[in-house]
């Protein structure tokens, strides 16, 4: 479930043209044997938030640099922009909601997750209406906000159904990415959302309940995926596995000292408000797992039930959507 976009199917129907041009690959060293360019562009999928503090904690701290690497972090105008920019080879890496990276794929997009940003799901159903907070089953009759994506529908059908309910049980209301403002206005009972943004902001205001997609249905798959090409992953492995080393040890220090990572992140992004972003850490957390790597059962999991669900037409096939070879525990 991405909060920037409505559709990847615009940029996605054109990325079979650029796949026939300029990959943008290059080796990790010339023919004569001297090193290539070290130099990478990474691509968020959303505005720098909490989630992201692993990877400006190594780029604060020098670990790109220590493994001779210079990173570019970029914020997406769009959620299309990851998969443009990387088949045009005008970025090497882009972490892209595991959704997303189903949906790209099917339409064409020939990318490659290699390593997981979040282990866990951060979808979930947010309720603040306290008469209907006590689980899923209380939801019947209620008033549902939801983006109008259809990883949403697929975590509000999820949860539904872990409490004997499905959709005609509930009105549902397109609100796209209101959820917030929804809620403490009372228009809606409850709305999809992410727990550790939107759950966040709401909790340090109202009560609220959350109902998380992997507690209700749907299995614990990575949210966030750090994704590249075959082609750059053929040409570039040592650089990549070097940006996603210095990236896992980034997210160790976020683990180990959050203070310390939560000012690194603001010191790289100053106009971001310290108080959100420390109480997103938190919460999200225990959700970024210990280790980068991607587990092949849950990725099984979560192929089966994203074409169980719709969010897309075909299984996706794990073997050639993931590397898992990259991440060494």
């Amino acid at each position: 479930m991405s909060r920037i976009a409505a559709s990847l199917a615009a940029v996605i129907a054109s990325l079979a043209l650029a796949a026939c041009g300029d990959d943008g690959a290059e080796p990790d060293a010339s023919p004569g044997g001297a090193p290539a360019s070290a130099s990478l562009d990474l691509v968020l999928d959303f505005q720098p938030n909490a989630v992201h503090t692993g990877i400006y904690v190594a780029e604060r701290r020098g670990l790109f640099a220590d493994r001779s690497l210079e990173i570019t972090i970029r914020e997406p105008g769009a959620s299309t922009d990851a998969p443009r920019l990387l088949r045009s080879g005008r970025a090497e890496l882009a972490i892209m909601d595991i959704h997303d990276l189903a949906i790209a794929r099917e339409r064409g997009a020939d990318l490659v997750g290699i390593a997981a940003i979040v282990q866990r799901p951060l979808a979930a159903v947010i309720v603040t209406d306290p008469s209907r907070s006590a689980g899923p089953a209380d939801l019947a009759g209620a008033r549902i906000g939801i983006t109008g994506l259809p990883s949403d529908d697929a975590v509000l059908e999820s949860v539904l159904e872990s409490g004997g309910l499905s959709v005609a049980d509930v009105e549902t209301v397109t609100i796209g990415f209101d959820a917030v403002p929804a809620l403490l206005a009372g228009r809606i009972d409850a709305a999809t959302a992410f727990w550790n943004a939107e759950g966040v902001t709401l909790a340090e205001r109202i009560p609220t309940t959350e109902l998380r997609v992997d507690q209700f249905g749907a299995p614990s798959y990575p949210e966030l995926v750090l994704v590249t090409t075959p082609e750059r992953l053929t040409a570039g492995r040592r650089r990549i596995e070097a940006a996603v080393a210095a990236i896992a040890d980034g997210y160790r220090l976020t683990a180990a000292d959050p203070d310390s990572a939560l000012a690194d992140l603001i010191a790289a992004v100053p106009e971001l408000i310290e108080s959100e972003q420390a109480a997103q850490l938190e919460a999200v957390l225990p959700a970024l797992g210990s280790s980068r790597a991607l587990d092949l059962e849950a990725l099984t999991q979560w192929a089966q039930w994203e074409l169980e669900r719709g969010i897309v037409d075909s299984l996706p096939n794990v073997a050639r959507a993931f590397d898992l070879e990259l991440v060494d525990g």
